[in-house]
């Protein structure tokens, strides 16, 4: 008759000797991670149809429109963004290279102004300005000065009104190329600007 083995009662350098030569066994080293990894991956896709086949039906169907609609969604702003044909860059000029005198452009800002186009009105108010000093001669003649070249050469002309000036050219170009909207009392700053300087001798 054979007695029991007694139990094993290791000091912790023995268990940790005793640990180390079992970890050394051929069985823990067969996998590498890429293995495990994709191992894991295909215990948690079979979950994920296990979990599917055992849902109701109407769920599963709903989730499968919800996914196509998405795909289809993206797929749909990706072909917008790059069909959709690329801004033109904008002219930052105030006069265009339309013939129209200072006083054609004042009276059509007028007339703007009267039916309630105040965008428009302001627009043509600030090119009538910049067309009349242009006339007078205290302005170059640059076609393609923007709103910002001319309210500098008319703030060096008119020191006294410079800060109007220079106002005056930014609510033209937030109006013409920021797409803001303009008020009447705007407007009205803008043309009365323009009498003031074609008053001053």
């Amino acid at each position: 008759m054979m007695l029991p083995a007694p139990p094993l009662d290791p000091s912790a350098d023995e268990a940790r000797s005793w640990l180390r030569r079992e970890l050394l066994h051929a069985e823990y080293h067969r996998t590498n991670v890429v293995e495990q990894v994709i191992g894991w991956l295909q215990r948690q896709v079979g979950r994920g149809i296990d979990a599917a086949s055992q849902a109701p039906p109407l769920s599963t169907f709903a989730a499968i429109v919800v996914f196509l609609a998405l795909a289809l969604g993206l797929g749909w702003l990706v072909s917008r963004a790059r069909r959709a044909p690329q801004a033109e860059p904008e002219s930052r000029s105030v006069l265009t290279d339309e013939a129209v005198t200072a006083a054609e452009l004042r009276r059509r800002a007028e007339e703007a102004l009267a039916q309630g186009r105040h965008e428009d009105a302001l627009v043509d108010g600030f090119r009538a300005l910049t067309a009349r000093e242009v006339e007078r001669g205290r302005l170059d003649d640059a076609p393609g000065a923007t709103a910002h070249e001319v309210a500098g050469q008319l703030g060096s002309t008119y020191p006294l009104q410079r800060e109007r000036v220079d106002g005056s050219a930014l609510l033209f170009d937030s109006v013409l190329y920021g797409h803001r909207s303009a008020t009447a009392d705007q407007v009205g700053g803008v043309l009365a600007l323009d009498d003031e300087l074609a008053a001053v001798r």
